[in-house]
């Protein structure tokens, strides 16, 4: 019988973050697959687990996967780790996963710490909507053109990112997304925890101000507002023109929506009375 995969978030800094079931969960384990034995050895030790562990990464991950795989169909349970938080989000797992649905062996999630969500909740934007983008590119250019791609997203974006282009990123998002709020979460529940609010010119001024920049950064940038349309003819009308153009009924109606900021139900509707 095969064994089971859990999913186990750690802490991103306070360790009195750490779940119950996480602990149960690691020192029932078989095995600990871990981003760096070093960094999760020290975990396991504060809490007095001693199970074996390997070494589990973006650099071994292929390799890594086949040998887990063949533990985990030869009935061990396996808990995957990252250094801090949840697996998967921005960190490796997502081969493991994939291969142990393939398989029919049980996936299980141990949910804890989220910087992304942790920071969005204590953020003060709007939480009703909102998209994780992972790390913005590396290049100045690729990173606009990302931020062109999500420029009419209508949710509060969410991303990570490093100290040491921390500057540069709050560059791009001023010159392409404007005077929108944006909050800077550092060191998210270590001793240095921050939030910075204001727009990304103000933001990227404070931190310029500083001698240096340091630790773990989640970057919120507030959604963009609905723009108004100043086309007031009937929806049915608006619809039809669209259709003249070659679009489906479909497509047409969701143009139509979007523009005038309704939903798709109430477009659709005003259509048909």
């Amino acid at each position: 019988m095969a064994g089971t995969l859990y999913i186990v978030a750690t802490p991103i800094g306070h360790l009195d973050d750490i779940t119950l079931r996480a602990l149960r969960v690691m020192r029932e384990a078989d095995l600990i697959a871990c981003e760096d034995t070093r960094h999760t050895r020290k975990l396991l030790e504060h809490f007095g687990i001693a199970k074996p562990m390997i070494s589990y990464h973006e650099h071994n991950e292929s390799t890594r996967t086949s040998e887990l795989m063949e533990r985990l169909e030869g009935g061990a349970n396996v808990a995957l780790v990252s250094d801090a938080g949840t697996p998967l989000v921005s960190d490796p797992g997502y081969r493991l996963v994939t291969a142990a649905i393939a398989a029919g062996v049980s996936v299980v999630p141990v949910p804890g710490p989220s910087a992304a969500l942790g920071a969005l909740a204590a953020a003060g934007l709007a939480t009703d909507s909102f998209r994780f983008c992972g790390f913005l590119p590396t290049k100045a250019a690729q990173r606009r053109e990302r931020l062109e791609e999500l420029k009419h997203e209508t949710c509060t974006l969410i991303f990570y990112e490093t100290p040491h282009r921390i500057l540069g990123a709050l560059d791009d998002v001023a010159a392409v997304l404007g005077a929108r709020p944006v909050v800077v979460a550092r060191e998210l529940t270590k001793v240095h925890e921050e939030f910075l609010r204001g727009t990304a010119a103000e933001l990227r001024a404070e931190l310029a101000a500083r001698p240096v920049v340091r630790g773990e950064i989640t970057l919120l940038i507030g959604k963009a507002e609905r723009e108004a349309s100043n086309d007031d003819s009937p929806v049915e009308e608006a619809v039809r023109a669209l259709e003249s153009q070659g679009l489906t009924r479909m497509e047409a109606i969701k143009r139509v929506a979007k523009a005038r900021g309704l939903s798709k139900r109430d477009c659709y509707r005003r259509l048909t009375s």
